[in-house]
């Protein structure tokens, strides 16, 4: 048997700001959506494929110190879609990690930008080369890019 992660649902609190984060940073498609009071939702994705659900039911920030969700990473063919990524990023002033592009580790070529979606949720948008640019990030713990 072997799996395969299917589209991913997150719980946000204004879908109107959220939709239009993830269009702008991932360049999505709308799928569908619905507007119905108690049951506000959105379809996002690429080519056909749906990548994020987005539903209107959760009140406040991201809590990072409960169990769940650690963050969303999304693979990119090349550093040069990194960079893209990251430069939309600043431009709309949400919280980034690390100052921009980052390797996964000492002597790791892997690497990309960690950021917050509005709701405080944390993305990573990495590439499997060309991060090395720059030196990793230093921590006792795991690198994920988020400490």
């Amino acid at each position: 048997m072997t799996f395969q992660t299917g589209h991913i649902g997150l719980n946000v609190s204004d879908l109107d700001r959220s939709r239009d984060f993830y269009l702008k940073v991932f360049g999505f498609e709308v799928f569908g959506e619905s507007d119905q009071p108690d049951r506000r939702y959105a379809f996002l994705g690429l080519d056909g494929e749906l990548v994020l659900t987005l539903w209107q039911q959760s009140e406040g920030r991201f809590a990072t110190g409960l169990p769940g969700l650690h963050h969303l990473s999304f693979q990119v063919p090349d550093i040069e879609a990194v960079r893209r990524a990251e430069a939309v990023v600043r431009e709309i002033g949400v919280t980034l990690h690390h100052d921009g592009v980052v390797p996964h580790g000492e002597g790791a070529s892997s690497g990309g930008v960690f950021f917050e979606d509005p709701d405080g949720i944390r993305l990573e948008i990495f590439a499997s080369s060309g991060a090395d640019e720059r030196p990793a990030p230093t921590t006792d713990a795991p690198t994920c890019g988020f400490f």
